[in-house]
């Protein structure tokens, strides 16, 4: 009994290892090749990318706001490998199913291929010749497991009497069965690796966007950014830096994959409740009337204290003379704008045709603006959270009314408008640092777009408010950092808090919100201790 009690679990894995490897090399080949062929095709011929994208669409706020608390800006390489380990499981099942019955184990693979062609043919600008690339790799798929699958079907005392080595195909060492398996998975695993590397080599090839960018002389501005004043950097070691470099700055956007637009076919349509519409290309928008100017730039997912929130020097045309040329219409009072992956944003109308610099960006910190952050043509609007005035990639201006309409994020529950919350945050010492004894450096940023910060306080171990030292205003539009020595602090553990004020006065919201549906609030707090 003891012998017999044993087989079966044996059996089991020897018959489900060669189903699930079966499995995993046909996905491999489906995507691969349909990658492959993504390549001629647009955007969202790619099916990972495409299923990405819409699970990114349909992700409740609770889980994006998890997603970026956790991950922060590596939330998309995390959707990405989650998606692989799903992708894998369902293969493996799927090549499983296919040894004991290959029709059951095809008809999941074509469930699967499905899921994908409905994802990618109802991304923005996908078409019918979107699902080539799908179509053909799902061929490729079920041919592969096929040839990887046995033809006999065999019978349960035949694999039981493989799985104790005494079948006309046991997979012993030796076993014709199981080396001619092993060479079928090896090779086809090959050419699996042969048409990925082959389909980003080409894709890098085609599309030469990155070159044109690094090739891109920006024009002089019209109108220069005011020099910075001395100063503007808070006198204490490890402050993050007042203009925040490309490489650091924060990204938070819907799209997957970056968005590669070549600047010679770009164009923004201007539409909808004008008097006259419009289309403006790269070129007009170089010749412009250009500006420079420093914008802090927030995402309303940054939490109390949190680090999506970065200052840059941005070259760009107003968006109030783009509006001025269109003549808006009487009773409209948002503009929607949309990006080239169909993301789209709500931004109040008068906003865009006030004084501020709110501007179609062109350059970042003097260079044209990395294709993360919106390469060739990005929105930048003082005061607003991101989402709701921040698109990237922007081709489309839409007038309209927010009875009429809505953008991304707030069709999915967050506010319309989006006005940025004055915050503070501290930055020295970090949470939980051990620090020397003697003075202690505190400092961090503050930030009240468009109003401008005029006091920032501190308060050690829920003692008295003290008033921190304020660095140089570059501009109301960016933020302001601080700093506060604690003279002598004693050792141990000790708490530090800070709150601000804008230039009205105006002390920022002392209770604690999450995100969602109009950004953070709360005064922020760390504890650290002196040595």
């Amino acid at each position: 009994m003891s012998t017999r009690s044993k087989t079966p679990r044996k059996h089991r894995i020897h018959a489900i290892w060669p189903g699930a490897l079966a499995g995993l090399v046909a996905a491999a080949i489906l995507f691969a090749v349909a990658q492959l062929l993504s390549v001629f095709f647009g955007p969202a011929a790619a099916p990972l990318t495409s299923v990405g994208s819409t699970f990114i669409d349909f992700t409740p706020s609770w889980l994006k706001d998890f997603a970026i608390a956790t991950f922060g800006t590596n939330d998309k390489m995390v959707l990405l490998i989650s998606m692989g380990v799903v992708a894998a499981i369902f293969s493996a099942v799927a090549g499983i199913l296919a040894r004991r019955n290959f029709k059951a184990g095809a008809a999941l693979v074509i469930v699967f291929a499905l899921v994908m062609a409905a994802a990618i043919i109802t991304r923005s600008g996908a078409g019918i010749a979107d699902l080539f690339p799908l179509l053909i790799g799902t061929a490729a798929g079920l041919w592969s497991l096929r040839f990887l699958t046995p033809v006999p079907e065999q019978s349960e005392d035949a694999e039981e009497a493989q799985a104790q080595g005494s079948g006309p195909h046991s997979p012993t060492a030796g076993s014709p069965t199981r080396r001619t398996f092993l060479l079928r998975t090896a090779a086809l695993a090959g050419v699996a690796v042969v048409a990925g590397v082959a389909g980003n080599a080409l894709s890098s090839t085609r599309n030469a966007v990155r070159q044109v960018r690094e090739a891109l002389k920006l024009p002089a501005a019209k109108t220069k950014a005011a020099a910075l004043p001395g100063g503007v950097q808070a006198p204490v070691e490890g402050v993050t830096p007042f203009v925040t470099p490309n490489n650091d700055f924060y990204r938070i956007d819907t799209a997957l994959v970056v968005p590669e637009l070549d600047p010679a076919n770009w164009q923004l349509r201007v539409h909808g409740m004008v008097e006259e519409e419009f289309t403006l290309d790269f070129e007009e928008l170089m010749g412009s009337d250009l500006i420079e100017t420093y914008v802090t730039l927030a995402c309303v997912s940054n939490v109390v204290g949190g680090n999506l929130v970065g200052n840059a020097k941005w070259l760009g045309y107003p968006l109030r003379e783009v509006l001025a040329r269109a003549k808006p219409k009487a009773g409209a009072d948002m503009v929607l704008s949309t990006s080239s992956d169909g993301f789209s944003a709500s931004t109040p109308l008068p906003i865009l045709q006030d004084d501020r610099d709110a501007i179609l960006a062109v350059g970042m910190n003097d260079e044209p603006l990395p294709l993360q952050h919106g390469f060739p043509v990005r929105m930048v609007v003082p005061g607003l959270y991101g989402f709701v005035s921040a698109t990237k990639w922007v081709v489309d201006l839409e007038v309209t009314t927010f009875a009429e309409k809505a953008g991304y994020w707030t069709s999915r529950g967050w506010s319309s408008h989006g006005p940025i919350k004055a915050s503070s945050r501290i930055e020295v010492p970090k949470a939980l640092a051990r620090v020397p004894a003697g003075k202690v450096a505190i400092g961090g940023s503050a930030w009240a777009q468009t109003k401008g910060i005029s006091k920032v306080e501190v308060q050690l171990d829920n003692g008295e408010w003290l008033e921190a030292e304020l660095a140089a205003e570059a501009s109301v539009d960016t933020w302001r950092q601080w700093s506060y020595v604690w003279q002598d602090a004693p050792a141990g553990s000790h708490n530090v808090q800070v709150r601000a004020y804008d230039a009205n006065g105006e002390l920022q919201i002392e209770e604690q919100a999450p995100p969602a549906p109009n950004g953070s609030s709360g005064w922020h707090s760390i504890t650290f201790t002196v040595a």
